[in-house]
């Protein structure tokens, strides 16, 4: 795998959820991807750039422009250095909360998704991938 381009952007308020949402649709118009796949993208980093400011107390997002022979992707990290997650299984499960939202973040952001990680322990922050391909 060939990481073409990668970005970082910062994460600490809801201004910088807007500027990712606005890059990652930039990226993935121009990879090529259809309306659907570029909604589900942006969607699901909206969801992980919120989670990483009101749940991590901010951090980073990364966005990389991927290529494999046959096909090309779009790859998303949003890293926290936060209180980390005690059981991922039961934040991944829809309708489960820490705050006021639905509780859709994690799990949905996962359908949205070709490939999906998580990575995360309490008091050592977290870090989501995802990656959509074209």
């Amino acid at each position: 795998m060939t990481v073409e381009k990668s970005r970082e952007l910062p994460l600490a308020s809801q201004e910088h959820v807007v500027l990712v949402r606005q890059a990652v649709r930039a990226e993935a118009v121009a990879l090529g991807l259809n309306l659907v796949d570029q909604t589900k993208i942006v969607t699901a980093a909206s969801e992980l750039a919120r989670n990483t400011i009101v749940h991590g107390g901010g951090g980073m997002a990364r966005i990389e422009v991927l290529s494999e022979p046959g096909k090309r992707g779009l790859r998303l990290t949003f890293e926290d250095r936060g209180p980390g997650i005690r059981n991922i299984e039961q934040a991944m499960k829809d309708g489960f909360t820490t705050g006021v939202g639905l509780g859709l973040g994690l799990g949905g952001a996962k359908r949205l998704a070709s490939e999906f990680q998580i990575d995360s322990a309490p008091g050592a922050g977290t870090r989501v991938t995802i990656t959509r391909w074209k």
